[in-house]
């Protein structure tokens, strides 16, 4: 329930594209949420990965690592939690959070950049303008409409959570905002906003316990960051001698406190004196309202350069990362030269599109959507070894 004036309130929403009748018992974010985890789409978030690929044989995989479900479940506690305490609308900001990741392709960014270079010539692929085509467009079980029918103020956080969006847009984007216009150049709500610093959050602390578990680093580098050494210190100060695996949980669930509680005091200090009294003042701010306070987003700074360095780059991810991209580059050109490979929906429509831009933009549908797994079953099938 939102009780702050500048939080986004159910009752001034502006709606949905195809008019629906309000729920009896459930607000109109609380059904977009529900669409959500009941799509195709988020299921298949559970077999998609962040950093270690999965697969037969992969040296990192492992029940423990997070995936794009399971990090997608971080966010949105998280997003709650700040949304919460800041008077804001708990269901969107769950909602939004959500949503942040259902465009992703496979093979986690190392995918999104193949798919980025392959559709260049064809208007260009970005996760979060995928995300709208897919809760627009690709979900297809209702009776009434394509997608999920999400409201404008859904549909703007996955748009622009990051800031607003200027430049030329993917295409995806674009076809979403000339049918409704998301107002990008302004900022998101600030439930929006706090779904991105949830996103911040979440993985800035997961990627450090599967870049342990991995062992791609040790505890006591770990210990020469900021926030982190001290988290340690004061975890070895309270319990002296505690076995190594809970000395980790402790001291990175300190980390995880440090940023929640940074945030919300950045926002509730700012808020006081901005004084804001509705949504709209928040988005037609100069910046956004929700984020790190500025000695905290250095060290959060440091701590990503070296998870950058000895994780997202380490040799062994490396050497994955050329694997996968290389099953992306022999896969879509191949769909798209012979769409007879395709399933039979997808070869239809590969077929009837006017151009091959269009084809093109049917295969990466196909292809975007698939899971780690399932595309490395297709790339064996289409090129037995």
């Amino acid at each position: 329930m939102s009780t702050a004036p500048y939080a986004c309130h159910p009752e001034d929403s502006r709606g949905r594209l195809w008019p629906e009748r309000m729920s009896t018992f459930r607000s109109p974010w609380q059904r977009d949420r529900d669409r959500i985890i009941h799509s195709s789409a988020f299921r298949r978030l559970k077999h998609k990965t962040q950093v270690f690929v999965e697969h037969d044989g992969d040296a990192y995989r492992g029940d423990y690592f997070r995936t794009r479900l399971t990090h997608t479940i971080e966010v949105a506690q998280v997003a709650r939690t700040i949304a919460g305490a800041l008077g804001l609308n708990t269901d969107l900001a769950e909602t939004v959070a959500l949503a942040h990741d259902l465009g992703h392709p496979p093979f986690g960014h190392t995918g999104e950049d193949a798919l980025a270079a392959l559709m260049a010539p064809y208007g260009g692929f970005d996760h979060n303008a995928q995300a709208l085509r897919i809760v627009t467009r690709l979900e297809r079980h209702y009776a009434d409409f394509d997608g999920l029918n999400l409201t404008w103020e859904a549909l703007e956080g996955i748009a622009k959570h990051n800031g607003p969006v200027t430049g030329e847009l993917p295409y995806a984007l674009a076809e979403v905002n000339a049918a409704w216009d998301l107002e990008l150049h302004t900022n998101a709500s600030a439930e929006a906003q706090v779904a991105a610093v949830a996103d911040d959050v979440a993985y800035n602390h997961h990627d450090l316990h599967d870049g342990l578990r991995a062992e791609l680093f040790t505890e006591e580098e770990l210990s020469e960051l900021p926030v982190i050494g001290t988290a340690f210190a004061e975890v070895d100060k309270l319990h002296p001698g505690l076995a190594p695996m809970r000395r980790r949980h402790e001291a990175l669930r300190r980390v995880f406190g440090v940023m929640v509680e940074d945030v919300i005091a950045v926002a509730q200090n700012r808020l006081a004196g901005l004084q804001p009294q509705s949504a709209q003042e928040i988005r037609d701010m100069d910046g956004p309202i929700i984020r790190f306070s500025k000695p905290l987003y250095q060290n959060i700074k440091a701590i990503k350069s070296f998870l950058f360095t000895r994780m997202y780059r380490a040799p062994s991810v490396v050497d994955e990362r050329v694997r996968v991209t290389d099953i992306l580059n022999r896969m879509f050109p191949l769909f798209l030269n012979d769409p007879t490979q395709l399933p039979d929906g997808w070869r239809i429509a590969a077929e009837q599109a006017a151009d091959e831009t269009q084809r093109a933009r049917v295969v990466l549908d196909y292809v975007a959507g698939m899971t780690d797994r399932y595309a490395i079953s297709e790339e064996h099938r289409l090129f037995p070894r």
